[in-house]
């Protein structure tokens, strides 16, 4: 039996005064690749900022079996790295430094970065095809240059878990790819990855799938599950259909 990752009870979480989630549970295994899918608003983002600890929220969330309010916050930054939506760093720094501050949870208050730093952060920018970029400033990056050099920012954490909302925005096709073979070897290394994904094509790639609606979990399995592909195109109104090709699940628009 796998070992659970993440864990969520009975949470609820809200934004200003409208509540988002509505007494979803979960759990996620250690060592593999789940994909939270659903239409727009059914809450995903909301979820995966929850069980990374970024929003408040009603109910319990453990990470590798501790609840997050137990955990010091630096024990958790290197426990669990994030990449979200339109994430923000300042357009002076170079590349390297902005790689550089995914290993803050693992340094000294105030203490000058380590040759393991160093190592983690040439390893990160080599794995998104960043390292040549290493001395630019971010300001002179393409946005999907920039969203590698994000990743490569998280991947310098070396966490047990990595979470990542719409990790594939402004990245071209083959960038895309790369970013699957990345995951692949992370997973196979005994990462934990959860994606929150709208390439519903990509995310048939995973090894698990949540499927949301309104705020609410329909489903959780595998995605060869053929239940899974059905509450797929139930919460997408049937309007996709999930097709066999090869030994790979595409969805396709119905």
């Amino acid at each position: 039996m796998s070992k659970i990752a993440i864990s969520g009870r009975s949470i609820r979480a809200s934004l200003g005064n409208v509540e988002i989630l509505h007494d979803v549970s979960l759990v996620l295994p250690q060592g593999r690749w789940s994909s939270i899918v659903g239409p727009n608003g059914a809450g995903k983002s909301t979820l995966l900022k929850v069980l990374a600890g970024l929003l408040p929220y009603q109910g319990r969330v453990e990470l590798l079996g501790q609840t997050l309010p137990d955990y010091p916050a630096r024990q958790r930054a290197q426990r669990l790295a994030w990449l979200g939506q339109s994430e923000l760093a300042a357009d002076d720094l170079t590349v390297w430094d902005v790689a550089m501050l995914g290993r803050l949870p693992h340094q000294v208050w105030m203490g000058a970065p380590t040759a393991a730093d160093a190592r983690a952060v040439e390893t990160a920018l080599k794995a998104t095809q960043a390292w040549d970029w290493r001395a630019r400033a971010l300001g002179q990056l393409s946005g999907g240059e920039r969203q590698r050099v994000l990743l490569a920012r998280a991947l310098a954490v070396q966490a047990q878990v990595l979470l990542m909302d719409e990790p594939l925005a402004n990245l071209d096709p083959p960038h895309q790819a790369d970013w699957l073979a990345m995951v692949r070897r992370l997973v196979a290394q005994g990462t934990t990855v959860v994606s929150v994904l709208h390439e519903l094509w990509m995310a048939l790639h995973a090894d698990e799938m949540v499927v949301m609606r309104d705020g609410r979990i329909t489903h959780q399995g595998t995605c060869a599950d053929v239940a899974t592909h059905r509450a797929l195109e139930a919460v997408f109104d049937q309007r996709v259909r999930i097709h066999a090709l090869g030994s790979q699940w595409v969805a396709l628009p119905q």
